[in-house]
C-alpha cells in the first residue's frame, strides 16, 4: 500500500477526529476521538422514549396500560431516579403505588403517575449550583472561631432573606467560603439567581463549572544538572532545594506511599503550617508524615452537580494518578531506579525535592469529560491561603471567562494577594489559536513542549530497512526473531469494511488472520491504545502503529499492552509499501531505549494551548513553556498506566504528556525561587522566569512546533522556555502589586464598589476612571499590541524593579523595521541599588500598513547591560487583524 492508498483511505474516513495529546485525561486514556463524540446514545434513551409515548396516551389509561404490558420491565432504580430528576413528592408516589397490584405493571403505573402529577403540575424550576462571590473578608488574618461562625450566619441571614427563612438557606448551602474568600455555594433555582445578583453586596454569581485536568532528565535539561551532579551555581544548591518551602497542589489527591513523598531525612514540620491531614475514612488507610504535611479533599461541589462519590472514595487518596504525578514533578523526592514498566530507568525528582508538599483533592471522576468544580477549587483556595503554603499548582482548566465569575482566578487573586505564587496550565487544546486558558495576569500560565530525551525502539523489516519509533511496551517475543508482517486492511473481518479494519477497530479484525504475526494499524478514530488492545484480542505478537499524514512526526511513547512500535507518517508509508511489495514480509521490534541529548529541542508540543488570550487580547498568554511531553512521575499504585479496564497492571512511576506535566515543572522552580529569595512578590517571580526564558532550541535555531516546519510564536510559547538558573539572577523585574491588580480590573469596566469588596473593606483603593489605566500600560513582562491604528503611534509605559547589583541597561527593540519605527524613552537606565525603579515608553509606530496585513507581528524588547538580559516578548497586529494571530 502507497502513500496514495493510504490517502484515499483518509479521504474516505473524512470525518476523522482526533486528539493528538498523548494525555486524553479519564474519558478514555490515549484517545484520539473526542468526549462528546462517545457514549452518543444516553443509558435512559428507552426510558425518554417511553415517555414520550406515555404523554401522547395520557387522556386513556387503559389503552397505555394495554401498550406498556408488551413492553420488557423498567427497572425500579430508574423509577424513583425520574422522581428526583422532575422533584415530585415521593410520598404521594409511594401512598399511590402501595395500592397498585404487585405485578409486572406496577413500574409502568408508576411511570403513569410521575407523567400525571407533571401533568398538574407548572412548569418546574429548574435548580443548578452556583458560586455567589462577595470579595474579601474584613476579620484579617487573625480570625477566630467565633468570627468563622458569624461568616457562616451571616452567609445563612443573607441567603435567608431570599428562600423566605435560614433554615431553606442552611440547606442550599454546601460551602461557606469563610477564611479569606467571601461568598458561598448554593443549590438555587434560576428566578432566586436573578433576584441575589440584584443585591449590592454581590459581585458575581456563576454556575458551579466543571474544569477538567490538563494532563527525570527534565532538569537536567534546564540545566539544574549535569550527568547527575548538581553544580555549585546551580539554583538547586542556592535554594537548598527548595528546603521547607510548601507546595499545594489542587488535583486528584495523592498516594502517600509513593517513595517521592516518604519524609525520611526530614525534619520537623514548619511551625508556620496551619493545615491538617484528612483520614476520616478509616477504610482508605491515608496518613500523612513530614513531607506530605496535609491533605483534604473537596466534593460538595461535584455532588451538587451530579457527581457520585462512594463512601470509598471519600479520601485524599489518589485513585487516578495525575495528582500523584503533578505533586511529584513539582516537589517529590530524589527517587533512584525509577521506571515505568521496566523501560526508561532513571532517577525521578521534583523542581523543590526538599519541598514539603500537601495535596488538595479537587478533581473527582469525570461528569462529560470534567470532574473538577469550581465550588470546590475555591474552597480549595481559601483552605490553602489559610493553611499557610507558599505555592499552589493547579494542573487544570475550564473554558476563560469573566475574571470575577472565574473561581480559578478568584481563588488565585486572593492567593496572590497573600504572598503566593500560583502556576496554572495553558491547556490542552492546541494547536488551535486562541485556546489557552486560566489567562489572568497574576497567574503564571504554562505551556508544553518537549526536552532533549526519547524513548526509542525500532521495527527491523526483513528488506534491511531499520526505522526508528517510541513505545512503552517490552517485547515479550525473542529480538532478531523475524515475524510475519501483515496489513490490518489484510486481516479485516468478513463483515468489517477495509476503513474500519485498516485503523484496527473493535470487531474489524479477523483472529486466523493476525495470530502469530506483527500487524500495521494506521492510525486515527480510535484511542492508540485501543489498537494495541484489538491487536492483541486478535492474536497478534506485535503491532507497528503508523501515523496518518495529518498526525505527520508526531509519535507517544505508551505502554501497549503487547511489544509495539508508534512510526511517524513517512515511515508508515514505507510499512505498507513493503507489505504490499513482499510476498512473505517479516519483522522484528526491538527493546525501547532512553536516548540523551536529541535535537532539536525543545519544540512546541501540538497539543499545548495557544494565545491570544481570549478575555484579555492585551495580556500575552500563555507565559512561558516547560517540558511537558513523555514527563516521568510518581503515578497512584490504584491505578493502571493506561486507565483502560481491561489493563491490569500497575506501576509506581508513569510517563504521561499534557501540559497538567509542564505546570508542575514551573512550580517546583517558583519553589526554589521563594526559598532564594523570600521578599519577592508573585510578580517578581512571574517576571523573572519570564524574562530570562529562551526562544531558540539546542540547535541555536527559533523554537518550532510539533511539526518542526514553522516556527513557533509567542502565542505558542509565551516569553519562552524557561530557564532556572537565569530565574535566579534576572537583574531587573517588571513588579506589580495588588493596586496594580485592582487598576486592570477598573480598567476593564469594574466598578467601584464590586472593587471595594474584591480587594477587601480594609483597603483604602479608589478607581481613578478620569485617570485610569490603559490597558496596554499594565505593567506585564511581555507586550501586546492587538489593535494598533495604522494611523497614529502607540506609546506603552512601563516600570523596571532592581534585584541585582547596579549597572547600566541599554535598550534593544527588534521589529522588522520595514513595517515599524520604534522608539524608547530613555534608552539608558541607570541603577544604583536593589530596589530601585525607573519607568521608560516605547513608541511604536506603523511605517507600511500593506505589510501589517498577516496577522500578529513578532518583535522583543532587550534591556542589558552585559551581564543580565532581560526580554521582553512583543506581538503586534493591526486593527482589522486582531482575530488573526
Amino acid at each position: 500500500m502507497n502513500a496514495a492508498s493510504l490517502e484515499n483511505i483518509e479521504e474516505h474516513g473524512q470525518h476523522e477526529q482526533y486528539q493528538s495529546t498523548q494525555e486524553a485525561r479519564k474519558s478514555n486514556a490515549y484517545s484520539e476521538v473526542p468526549t462528546s463524540s462517545r457514549n452518543k446514545k444516553s443509558k435512559h434513551d428507552h426510558l425518554e422514549g417511553m415517555t414520550d409515548m406515555l404523554r401522547g396516551e395520557m387522556n386513556n389509561l387503559a389503552n397505555a396500560i394495554d401498550r406498556l404490558s408488551t413492553m420488557p420491565p423498567i427497572p425500579e432504580s430508574e423509577i424513583w431516579q425520574m422522581v428526583q430528576v422532575l422533584d415530585l413528592e415521593p410520598n404521594l408516589i409511594l401512598h399511590r403505588r402501595s395500592r397498585m397490584l404487585s405485578s409486572k405493571l406496577s413500574n409502568y403505573l408508576t411511570l403513569f403517575l410521575i407523567l400525571f402529577c407533571v401533568s398538574l403540575t407548572p412548569a418546574l424550576a429548574v435548580k443548578n449550583s452556583y458560586i455567589v462571590y462577595l470579595g474579601e473578608h474584613s476579620h484579617g488574618p487573625g480570625v477566630t472561631s467565633a468570627d468563622l461562625h458569624s461568616v457562616v450566619d451571616s452567609h445563612h441571614e443573607f441567603l435567608g432573606s431570599f428562600l423566605g427563612s435560614k433554615e431553606k438557606a442552611k440547606d442550599a448551602i454546601f460551602y461557606s467560603y469563610k477564611r479569606h474568600i467571601n461568598g458561598f455555594a448554593a443549590v438555587l433555582e434560576d428566578d432566586q439567581v436573578e433576584e441575589i445578583q440584584r443585591h449590592p453586596s454581590v459581585i458575581s454569581i456563576f454556575l458551579n463549572k466543571a474544569r477538567k485536568l490538563h494532563t527525570t532528565h527534565s532538569w537536567e535539561f534546564m540545566m539544574l544538572e549535569k550527568n547527575g551532579v548538581v553544580h555549585p551555581s546551580s539554583l538547586w544548591k542556592k535554594a537548598r532545594f527548595g528546603q521547607d518551602i510548601i507546595i499545594a497542589n489542587l488535583d486528584t489527591g495523592v498516594w502517600p506511599e509513593s517513595e517521592s513523598f516518604s519524609d525520611e531525612g526530614f525534619g520537623p514540620i514548619p511551625s508556620r503550617w496551619k493545615g491538617i491531614c484528612q483520614n476520616d475514612n478509616t477504610t482508605a488507610g491515608f496518613s500523612c508524615n513530614k513531607k506530605l504535611i496535609g491533605a483534604r479533599y473537596f466534593n460538595k461541589g461535584y455532588i451538587a452537580s451530579g457527581g457520585n462519590v462512594s463512601a470509598s472514595m471519600s479520601t485524599v487518596r489518589d485513585y487516578d494518578g495525575h495528582g500523584s504525578h503533578t505533586l511529584s514533578t513539582a516537589a517529590g523526592n530524589i527517587v533512584h531506579g525509577a521506571s515505568v514498566l521496566g523501560v526508561a530507568n532513571g532517577t525521578a525528582k521534583g523542581g523543590s525535592p526538599h519541598a514539603r508538599v500537601a495535596a488538595y483533592k479537587v478533581c473527582w471522576p469525570p461528569v462529560d469529560g470534567a470532574g473538577c468544580m469550581d465550588a470546590d477549587i475555591l474552597k480549595a483556595f481559601d483552605t490553602a491561603i489559610h493553611d499557610g503554603v507558599d505555592v499552589i499548582s493547579v494542573s487544570l482548566g475550564g473554558t476563560p471567562s469573566d475574571y470575577l465569575e472565574d473561581g480559578l482566578a478568584i481563588g488565585s487573586f486572593h492567593a496572590v494577594k497573600n504572598g503566593i505564587v500560583v502556576v496554572a496550565s495553558a491547556g490542552n487544546d492546541g494547536p488551535d489559536s486562541g485556546t489557552v486558558t486560566n489567562v489572568a495576569p497574576w497567574i503564571i500560565t504554562v505551556a508544553a513542549s518537549t526536552l532533549d530525551r526519547n524513548i526509542q525502539n525500532s521495527v527491523q523489516l526483513q528488506n534491511g530497512l531499520l526505522l526508528k519509533g517510541t513505545s512503552l511496551s517490552k517485547p515479550t517475543t525473542p529480538e532478531e526473531n523475524f515475524y510475519p508482517l501483515i496489513s490490518a486492511a489484510q486481516a479485516k473481518a468478513a463483515n468489517a469494511s477495509t476503513n474500519d479494519a485498516i485503523r484496527c477497530k473493535k470487531g474489524t479484525l479477523d483472529p486466523k488472520k493476525v495470530k502469530g504475526k506483527i500487524l500495521a494499524c494506521l492510525r486515527g478514530e480510535t484511542a492508540l491504545i485501543d489498537k494495541g488492545h484489538q491487536a492483541a484480542l486478535a492474536g497478534a505478537v506485535g503491532m507497528i502503529l503508523c501515523n496518518n499524514k495529518t498526525t505527520g512526526s508526531e509519535i507517544f511513547a505508551i505502554p501497549h499492552v503487547l511489544p509495539a512500535i508508534h512510526v511517524n507518517y513517512t515511515d508508515g508509508v514505507q510499512v505498507f509499501e513493503y507489505i504490499a511489495s513482499s510476498k512473505d514480509p517479516r519483522a522484528y521490534i526491538t527493546t525501547p531505549e532512553t536516548v540523551l541529548r536529541t535535537k532539536p529541542a525543545p519544540f512546541m508540543a501540538s497539543f499545548s494551548s495557544t494565545g491570544p488570550n481570549s478575555v484579555t487580547p492585551q495580556i500575552l498568554k500563555p507565559d512561558v513553556t516547560a517540558p511537558g511531553v513523555d514527563i516521568i512521575a510518581a503515578y497512584s499504585e490504584a491505578a493502571n498506566p493506561t486507565e483502560e479496564d481491561y489493563d491490569k497492571r500497575k506501576t509506581s512511576f508513569n510517563m504521561i504528556s499534557g501540559t497538567s506535566m509542564s505546570c508542575p515543572h514551573v512550580a517546583g522552580v517558583v519553589g526554589l525561587l521563594k526559598s532564594l529569595h523570600p521578599d519577592w512578590s508573585p510578580a517578581a517571580i512571574r517576571s523573572a522566569i519570564m524574562s530570562t526564558a529562551r526562544t531558540r532550541d539546542n540547535t541555536g535555531n527559533p523554537m518550532r512546533d510539533e511539526t518542526e516546519k514553522d516556527k513557533a510564536t509567542q502565542f505558542n510559547y509565551g516569553a519562552g522556555h524557561m530557564r532556572p538558573n537565569r530565574a535566579m539572577n534576572p537583574g531587573l523585574v517588571y513588579d506589580l502589586t495588588v493596586n496594580d491588580y485592582l487598576d486592570f480590573l477598573c480598567s476593564l469596566g469594574y466598578n467601584q464598589k464590586n472593587i471595594t469588596k474584591f480587594s477587601g473593606t480594609r483597603s483604602t483603593y479608589q478607581c481613578h476612571k478620569k485617570h485610569g489605566l490603559n490597558l496596554l500600560d499594565f505593567n506585564n513582562p511581555a507586550i501586546t499590541i492587538p489593535n494598533i491604528s495604522p494611523s497614529a503611534p502607540v506609546t506603552i509605559t512601563r516600570t523596571l524593579k532592581n534585584v541585582g547589583s547596579p549597572g547600566v541597561y541599554a535598550a534593544n527593540v527588534r521589529l522588522p523595521r520595514r513595517m515599524f519605527s520604534v522608539s524608547v524613552e530613555p534608552s539608558v537606565l541607570m541603577f544604583d541599588h536593589i530596589g530601585q525603579e525607573k519607568s521608560f515608553k516605547l513608541t511604536i509606530e506603523v511605517k507600511d500598513a500593506k505589510a501589517v496585513k498577516d496577522g500578529y507581528v513578532p518583535g522583543e524588547l532587550l534591556w542589558t547591560d552585559r551581564l543580565h538580559y532581560v526580554r521582553s516578548p512583543i506581538a503586534v497586529a493591526s486593527l482589522s487583524d486582531i482575530k488573526k494571530p
